[in-house]
């Protein structure tokens, strides 16, 4: 049974990493005792040893091991192997660039359709939709496609923020770039507000947290989805 938690963000302002998923993750990796984590959308271009340090201590309290993939030999090998994998975020190009590099795009959809829990959270949760697309980071490398994942039949915007009311900006929003996006893509795309998250237990989707989400389709008004919505029906 796929097993998929897709978090908008690692760390809530005023927490620590991973702390507000804390009961959540206890229960999603129960029988988990190591964890295959993939470092490469590398936040603020930290390397992938100091980002994979970064993440072994939440999971130390899971008695969870965290091996980084690019520790392996074998990095498909490895993916086949593991008990779980965390995607971490960062940007989404440089992670998307990477998988293809070490073509584990497919190998990765393969084993979490087949039951292996994962995590993503930011960028790892971006590249659970069907394509990278709606993304807000900058195109710092260029990847062979903005094919993703697919574990998930729309596309997600983590980071979700609303217009603020009374601001001077005259930027875009980020309803104006999703709209942008719908003028050429048809599927959905769900604002994942931070401290949200989707939970994905075989074929039902659940949104998680204590925050709302913003639903966008193709030719009609944006829509508010509260949190407890199932979502499974949505493609």
């Amino acid at each position: 049974m796929k097993k998929v938690i897709i978090a908008s963000t690692s760390t809530l302002f005023g927490g620590t990493y991973l702390d507000y998923l804390l009961p959540v993750l206890k229960e999603h990796f129960a029988t988990t005792s190591n964890l295959v984590f993939i470092p490469f959308a590398r936040p603020d271009g930290i390397t992938h040893e100091a980002y994979t340090e970064k993440v072994k201590p939440f999971f130390k309290q899971l008695n969870i091991e965290v091996k980084g993939i690019h520790e392996f030999e074998n990095p498909i090998d490895a993916i086949l192997k593991a008990e779980a994998i965390f995607t971490g975020g960062g940007n989404t190009f440089v992670l998307v660039a990477m998988l293809y590099k070490y073509n584990l795009l497919d190998v990765i959809q393969k084993v979490v359709e087949n039951g292996t829990p994962y995590l993503g959270t930011s960028a790892g949760s971006n590249i659970c939709g069907l394509t990278m697309n709606t993304t807000n980071d900058m195109p710092i490398v260029y990847p062979p496609s903005f094919k993703t994942l697919g574990l998930v039949s729309f596309n997600l915007n983590p980071h979700y923020l609303d217009p603020i009311e009374g601001l001077r900006h005259m930027g875009e929003t980020r309803e104006t770039r999703i709209k942008e996006f719908h003028y050429y893509n048809s599927q959905p795309v769900l604002g994942l507000r931070e401290g949200s998250w989707l939970e994905v237990l075989g074929n039902k989707l659940t949104l998680k947290g204590a925050l709302s989400a913003r639903l966008f389709q193709q030719g009609k008004a944006p829509i508010e989805i509260e949190t407890g919505a199932d979502l499974s029906d949505l493609k």
